[in-house]
């Protein structure tokens, strides 16, 4: 057992799954049917159970098991496309979306992409979308590669459906980051790290920008609900990292606190809690995640496998 990498995936979908009632509204709408304090535990989701999660998690999965699949193909010298074996699950979510059930508000982008028939790459794009939906997935490959490499991956894996430097570099950040603090590295440090590989990216000055707001704004001991307006919504790529970054640095010796100001918001709720969830998930492990909350996610033991089988292939 890998308490860290089950930390990740956990705490990817149980923030997500916290998120994912109050996505459409507004904080004070959110205040409104929860109090003052917001949502704090499971809702029912749009008539599924409480603790169901989104099409976050759902991509975040299949990039978990692009990840592994990459890795158990390229053993023994063997080449292999990383961004094609992704890419082959993301098109196994899109074929799930035809289903009601498994439908959990799926992005427009990511839809649009995945049903053009076209893989995008950073060198042949497909659009030009900053949308969250490159960066809320990636975590996973923080987890199956280290540090120094997940920066890439994480860009490839989000440019296959985003297409503007704001939707894939923030991925690869974000990877490179779980990267960091799974080896031990102290999260202002791995940020630092995450940001000098960031600055060698071209496009990458939107991104910075979000990043270093983050930090400066996280120091200054101003409440969540007046600093994070200041951020963005979490909409777009860039936001989503930098508001999750926000939540963990200023809470990072709390995981619940941090995800639950990354969830009430007004903005990406899903998306903010669960790029929180996994970044202080692989910081501190899976224990630093209220009990009852992971024991009441959707598909628990799925998701524990997959994190297991995650570490298994990380070199």
């Amino acid at each position: 057992m890998n308490t860290k990498s089950r930390g990740c995936l956990l705490g990817a979908a149980v923030g997500d799954a916290l998120g994912a009632p109050v996505e459409f509204l507004t904080l004070d709408q959110i205040r409104d049917k929860y109090g003052e304090k917001g949502i704090e535990n499971f809702d029912a989701m749009k008539g599924l159970k409480p603790g169901a999660y989104t099409d976050d998690t759902q991509m975040t999965l299949a990039t978990a098991v692009g990840c592994i699949r990459h890795r158990q193909t390229c053993k023994d010298g063997k080449k292999c496309d990383f961004k094609t074996v992704v890419y082959q699950e993301y098109l196994e979510w899109y074929e799930m979306q035809k289903s009601p059930e498994n439908r959990r508000s799926p992005g427009n982008t990511c839809l649009g992409a995945l049903g053009s028939g076209k893989m995008g790459t950073v060198d042949k794009r497909i659009n030009d979308s900053k949308g969250c939906g490159g960066v809320m997935r990636t975590a996973p490959a923080g987890i199956a590669y280290l540090p120094g490499e997940a920066f890439q991956y994480g860009v490839e894996a989000a440019a296959i459906t985003h297409g503007h430097p704001s939707g894939f570099l923030p991925a690869g950040f974000l990877a490179e980051l779980i990267a960091g603090v799974f080896d031990g590295v102290e999260l202002e440090d791995a940020v630092d790290q995450c940001s000098d590989l960031l600055k060698k990216q071209p496009g990458h000055e939107e991104t910075l920008d979000k990043v270093n707001l983050a930090r400066e704004l996280s120091g200054k001991g101003n409440p969540s609900e007046t600093a994070i307006p200041l951020i963005g919504e979490g909409w777009v790529g860039h936001e989503a990292l930098a508001i999750a970054l926000y939540c963990c640095l200023t809470f990072q010796a709390d995981w619940l606190k941090a995800v639950l100001a990354a969830v009430n918001i007004t903005g990406d709720s899903d998306s903010t809690g669960s790029v929180t969830g996994a970044v202080l998930g692989t910081m501190h492990g899976e224990r630093a995640i209220p009990g009852k909350l992971v024991d009441n996610v959707e598909n628990k033991g799925l998701i524990i496998k997959i994190a297991e089988d995650l570490f298994k292939v990380r070199k």
